[in-house]
């Protein structure tokens, strides 16, 4: 059983917010990092993965529909990605990227003091792009767990780019929040766990950031895209306007 671990997800590609994080001394401490994908999707990808991967075994790899989508764009299984910096993203990949990427699982459960049998997932435990968020009905919840294990009493996701913990059916839900696109306030959002549950923010440079950004990436919009996220111009109540659509519930008044 391990006793802590830290959770890092939606890191999209940014390097400085990824070192900023794993600068953190809780983090240098942690058992495991635990990564919940969307790793690469961003303005530097090759870079991001080549310094998780220099961390060896400490690294528990968890596959987003990001990374999906980057391998599946390169290996000619779909034509576009919705997202307009990830068909860039995707031409930067080695092929020891993509053999990484597709190596990696969905979910994984993990033992951790304090919290039991874990599972980790990147949306849900059953979908990598499917939406639940803080204020989704119970009904959904149910619906979202309902092939997990009786004896899994906490589920850690990403996705939304929003940080919460919850409970939902007598089990505890953890979202750590993005490393590098977070919604509603700037910083780079990770989670601690074990024997509790901490949420973090680890707060850098974001001028110094989007400087660098702009200078290391050849993506043609990286001035605006690294204003964008790196600021997070986008609100929690942006992101959940465009997101509750999605997890299903009644927009009836």
């Amino acid at each position: 059983m391990l006793n802590r671990v830290a959770v890092l997800s939606d890191i999209h590609g940014v390097l400085p917010a990824l070192e900023a994080v794993l600068a953190e001394p809780d983090v240098g401490a942690a058992d495991h990092i635990v990564v919940t994908g969307d790793i690469a999707a961003g303005p530097q990808p090759t870079r991001v993965l080549d310094l998780l991967t220099s961390l060896g075994d400490r690294v528990i790899w968890i596959s987003g529909n990001a990374d999906r989508e980057l391998l599946e764009y390169r290996r000619g299984r779909r034509d576009t990605i919705p997202d307009p910096i990830a068909p860039w993203a995707a031409e930067q990949l080695r092929e020891d990227h993509l053999d990484l990427l597709g190596s990696l699982p969905r979910s994984l459960s993990l033992s951790l003091n304090g919290l039991g049998k874990v599972l980790f997932c990147h949306a849900t435990p059953r979908d990598d792009e499917e939406v639940v968020l803080v204020d989704s009905r119970l009904d959904r919840w149910k619906e979202v767990f309902s092939e997990l294990d009786t004896d899994i009493r906490t589920v850690v996701c990403g996705h939304t780019h929003m940080p919460f913990v919850r409970l939902a059916h007598s089990r505890l839900v953890i979202n750590p929040g993005s490393i590098g696109m977070p919604y509603g306030r700037p910083g780079a959002h990770w989670a601690l766990l074990g024997p509790g549950v901490e949420l973090r923010t680890t707060h850098f440079d974001l001028q110094a950031a989007a400087t660098r950004l702009s200078q290391d990436s050849s993506y043609p919009d990286i001035t605006e895209w690294a204003d964008y996220y790196l600021h997070a111009r986008a609100t929690d109540a942006d992101a959940l306007a465009t997101f509750s659509p999605q997890d299903g519930r009644d927009h009836t008044p």
